[in-house]
């Protein structure tokens, strides 16, 4: 019988713990808990509201396959609110067009099952060739089918009232909501207009509108991410990484280093001469920029000093320059 060592069992359960989340989906949530609670908070409300307006105005005793879908979409309202799938257009046109196809499905063909594969299936393809892709409206084509006979009783009104209804009314709620919190501003555009003062953009880094979609056609699916969060994303990211400086030891004759800083303050100096001492004060190097801001100036300064400014070193490479992974 052959025994393995403590910790070797210990790095192989833990080497299938990690597999396993990344096999489920399991990542961890960066969101603070305040967050998370406004996020619930504006559920509660929002389905609050769907329901007073279902009891006080409609007389549907199945309306609440309806109130499901409305569900859904206040978890994307509240949970995720500057995304593409939770903005106006999306929640409108996805419910709208969705419940149009639901009724007509259960209208015009008679056998249950067809016709709710069908309208969930056809509300996908509205929804991607219109761009109101909404999860929800999936629900709500289905419970126009499904619904119960006071539903099929509407006809087209259904799509009216309640679909409409809500849908306007759980966007009132996202609305006034979220304007309570200003990191929280709903639809995404007025938040991107509030952030008068953006973070700066790495000019030798930064991506294009065409280089964005031309991305996107290349990942071939829905993503929920609009590209002014992702240009945020990717510019914290940056600041994130360069946070770090360089040790005296990491600083050698001949090497590029940058100061990780974005726009207008980047730059990238080459070591051309060192005067090496084991007083810190005497370890001397010479430096030229060659990238960023005075391209043409040369300085000297301690190693220490250069290893202060420097946040990792860089390589030229096509015309681009491009960060040197640590050791």
């Amino acid at each position: 019988m052959i025994l393995f060592p403590k910790h070797h069992q210990t790095t192989q359960t833990m080497k299938f713990i990690h597999t396993a989340k990344q096999f489920l989906g399991i990542n961890r949530s960066p969101v603070s808990h305040s967050e998370k609670i406004i996020s619930a908070l504006g559920g509660f409300v929002a389905l609050f509201v769907i329901l007073t307006i279902t009891q006080t105005f409609l007389d549907l005793p199945d309306s609440w396959a309806i109130i499901a879908s409305m569900g859904a979409t206040a978890v994307l309202l509240f949970a995720v609110p500057h995304g593409p799938l939770s903005q106006p257009w999306s929640v409108l046109g996805g419910h709208f067009f969705s419940a149009l196809i639901g009724v007509s499905c259960a209208l015009w063909i008679s056998d249950p099952l067809i016709a709710a594969s069908s309208a969930v299936g056809l509300s996908i393809a509205a929804m991607y060739y219109l761009n109101c892709m909404h999860p929800p409206g999936g629900a709500t084509a289905l419970s126009a089918v499904i619904g119960g006979e006071s539903i099929h009783a509407l006809g087209y009104g259904f799509v009216f009232t309640p679909v409409m209804l809500d849908a306007i009314a759980i966007l009132g709620v996202a609305l006034t909501f979220n304007a309570l919190f200003y990191w929280r501003r709903y639809p995404a555009f007025l938040q991107q207009r509030q952030q008068q003062v953006p973070l700066p953009q790495a000019e030798h880094e930064i991506f294009s509108h065409e280089d964005f979609l031309q991305a996107l056609k290349q990942v071939d699916s829905f993503v929920d991410v609009n590209e002014h969060d992702l240009r945020r994303i990717f510019d914290l990211a940056n600041l994130n990484a360069t946070k770090a400086t360089l040790q005296t030891g990491d600083i050698r004759l001949g090497g590029f280093y940058s100061n990780g800083q974005l726009g207008k303050d980047w730059s990238v100096r080459q070591i051309i001469d060192e005067s090496t001492s084991e007083d810190p004060t005497k370890d001397f190097v010479i430096f030229k920029q060659v990238a960023g801001q005075e391209n043409k100036r040369s300085d000297c300064m301690t190693r220490s000093e250069f290893a202060g400014w420097a946040k990792y070193q860089v390589t030229e490479e096509n015309g681009h320059w491009q960060r040197i992974p640590s050791e």
